[in-house]
């Protein structure tokens, strides 16, 4: 689902879902040769009646140049499952996240740039905007919950806050790096050497996490930092993505789309043919700078 709008405070467009039709939600893209290219899509699957994905991207370049330094925001949150307000736990946690994130980073760069001792660290500011988030979904019905995942890109620099099993990869080289890790009963089973990936794929737990939004009024936030490389990738996704979509898989997709709007179009294609049994939020960034 987009935000943008309800994050301005505006009503939010009408989901493909509710229409009937299964269909990824698409958002335009220009081919303006900008050296940050950020594509976007969501689904609501073959499986659910409702898509409790949520998602918001925002780009700009600062500079002299056409070319500027580039600044994106990636931000991906899937409700909990089966939970009340799964779709609005998602939603707010991303228009409180971001609000947090536009007000202490990205707003100050259009002021006077403050000296080195007056900036504030990026990782302490990424994680109070996920406990702000976290106290307002708190604050929703008791059982509702979300994850959430953002990527900070300043130039060739990545911040990635973390919390859940909603993934972010660094694609280069012909690999995916997997740069979050998941807060999952499975995951830690595998950590522990108790079950196989094999098994894993068909756990019957495997969609439990130990750590999300709105779960504790304590809430401990990953922070990743990533430099970036020309001809890189960023993605984000949701569960509904990594569960079926191979990383091999998407790293072929990826490489033969001809933009990355394509590449998303043709993640959440391959992840509803090998069974849409959750929802898909795929939100893709091409480094070209």
């Amino acid at each position: 689902m987009r935000i943008w709008d309800r994050f301005l405070g505006r009503d939010a467009p009408k989901r493909k879902e509710e229409s009937g039709q299964r269909g990824p939600t698409r958002a335009s893209e220009r081919r303006d040769g900008s050296p940050l290219r950020i594509a976007q899509g969501t689904d609501v699957g073959r499986a659910r009646e409702n898509n409790e994905d949520a998602y918001l991207t925002l780009k700009a370049l600062m500079g002299p140049e056409a070319s500027g330094s580039p600044l994106g925001l990636l931000v991906v949150a899937d409700g909990l499952g089966g939970h009340a307000q799964g779709s609005e736990a998602s939603l707010t946690a991303i228009r409180v996240a971001t609000g947090s994130m536009v007000k202490e980073i990205i707003l100050p760069l259009l002021a006077d740039h403050p000296t080195d001792d007056e900036r504030r660290p990026i990782q302490e500011i990424l994680t109070e905007a996920f406990l702000s988030a976290n106290r307002a979904v708190s604050q929703m019905q008791s059982d509702a919950g979300t994850t959430l995942t953002s990527v900070l890109i300043m130039g060739h620099s990545a911040y990635v806050a973390h919390v859940g099993d909603t993934r972010a990869y660094y694609l280069a080289d012909n690999k995916a790096d997997q740069i979050t890790e998941d807060h999952s009963l499975v995951r830690r089973l595998l950590d522990l050497g108790e079950i196989s990936p094999q098994e894993a794929q068909s756990h019957p737990q495997r969609n439990l996490l130990y750590r999300a939004l709105g779960q504790d009024p304590e809430l401990e936030v990953d922070i990743y930092f990533r430099c970036l490389a020309r001809g890189g990738w960023l993605l984000v996704c949701s569960d509904g993505l990594w569960n079926n979509v191979s990383e091999k898989e998407i790293l072929a997709v990826v490489s033969e789309a001809s933009t990355p709007q394509e590449a998303c179009d043709e993640l959440i294609k391959l992840a509803n043919d090998d069974g849409g049994d959750d929802n898909i939020t795929v939100v893709l960034a091409q480094i070209d700078y």
